[in-house]
């Protein structure tokens, strides 16, 4: 989905901590039941680079850097992931599980088994948060027009200390930039929802990240709780610091490379941070509606941050 607003507030940014395309840094595969009885998969560190745009790895042990999405890709095993990170501006596709990664000593390329299910989020583990890791670009919709001197630097990232891996619950994290954001025609603030935020089953929000491209736009209808925690659906799997939107019978949706991304809903005054793409299943599947942090639920949290945030020393 292409970024159609860029949402900063005004202490930090608000984002998913569920690992991003935009992520320098390293990330550890997880165990799977094919890995087992094998030696222990090695430490694979992801940078885009910024000179092209283009995603690399980095493979334990091995030195320099291998492209990963990249048109020379073979199209059985690299569109997939680049599909998913929103490169190439390809049709939807199912997901891949990284449960094996290998070095293809001829073309330089990393190589990754694909399946069909599960997705890039499931199986990155997030093994490094440094502030100094990470760069904020504003006012950017595309790749092709990332410039790294553009970036701002991160001063702090705080996380919630209640966050759940294996739930996501509590999937909220606050960045402090090292300088103050300009503000411009194309870069503006979102505000905070209220306290008693009071959507209705239906209410038209958007949703907007650096996954999939196309549909350029995605308006999204929220969906009630109850519904969405019914055994058709997710089961029971929402708490209370989640809400889902989308449309029960697929076609639009957030997808892998959206996570962190902003759900806006205007009302009467202003566009209001209602949530963050937090997970789902697949990507615009019948009854697997995306699921996003109720941003709502953990303002005492947020608004606890603000005075730390505003006023620290340098």
């Amino acid at each position: 989905v292409r970024r159609l607003f860029l949402l900063l507030g005004v202490a930090g940014l608000l984002a998913g901590t569920a690992a991003g395309t935009w992520l320098l840094g390293q990330c550890l595969l997880r165990d799977s039941p094919a890995a087992a009885g094998r030696a222990q998969a090695p430490t694979v560190s992801f940078r885009i680079n910024m000179a092209n745009s283009l995603l690399e790895a980095q493979v334990e042990g091995r030195p320099g850097w291998l492209l990963a999405c990249h048109e020379r890709w073979s199209l059985s095993l690299g569109t997939l992931l680049c599909r998913q990170l929103g490169y190439l501006r390809m049709t939807h596709q199912k997901g891949v599980n990284l449960t094996d990664v290998k070095v293809n000593d001829t073309q330089e390329f990393v190589q990754v088994r694909p399946h069909q299910e599960g997705s890039l989020e499931d199986v990155w583990q997030v093994r490094r948060l440094q502030a100094s890791a990470w760069l904020v670009f504003a006012g950017i919709i595309t790749h092709g027009s990332i410039k790294q001197e553009a970036g701002l630097s991160v001063k702090k990232i705080i996380y919630h200390p209640l966050y759940n891996d294996n739930s996501l619950d509590y999937d909220i994290a606050v960045m402090k930039l090292q300088v103050p954001l300009n503000f411009t025609d194309a870069i503006r603030a979102v505000c905070l929802p209220p306290s008693h935020q009071d959507l209705f089953q239906g209410t038209q929000c958007w949703v907007s990240g650096w996954g999939y491209t196309r549909p350029d736009q995605a308006l999204v209808p929220l969906i009630g709780t109850k519904r969405c925690n019914s055994s058709c659906v997710y089961a029971g799997e929402l708490t209370a610091r989640m809400l889902c939107a989308g449309h029960l019978r697929g076609t639009i949706d957030a997808c892998q490379g959206d996570s962190g991304g902003p759900l806006v809903c205007r009302d009467d005054f202003a566009w209001r941070l209602v949530g963050i793409v937090s997970w789902g299943q697949g990507c615009a599947e019948p009854n697997r509606p995306g699921v996003y942090t109720n941003v709502a639920q953990l303002l005492p949290w947020i608004y606890h941050l603000f005075p730390s945030l505003l006023y620290a020393h340098p």
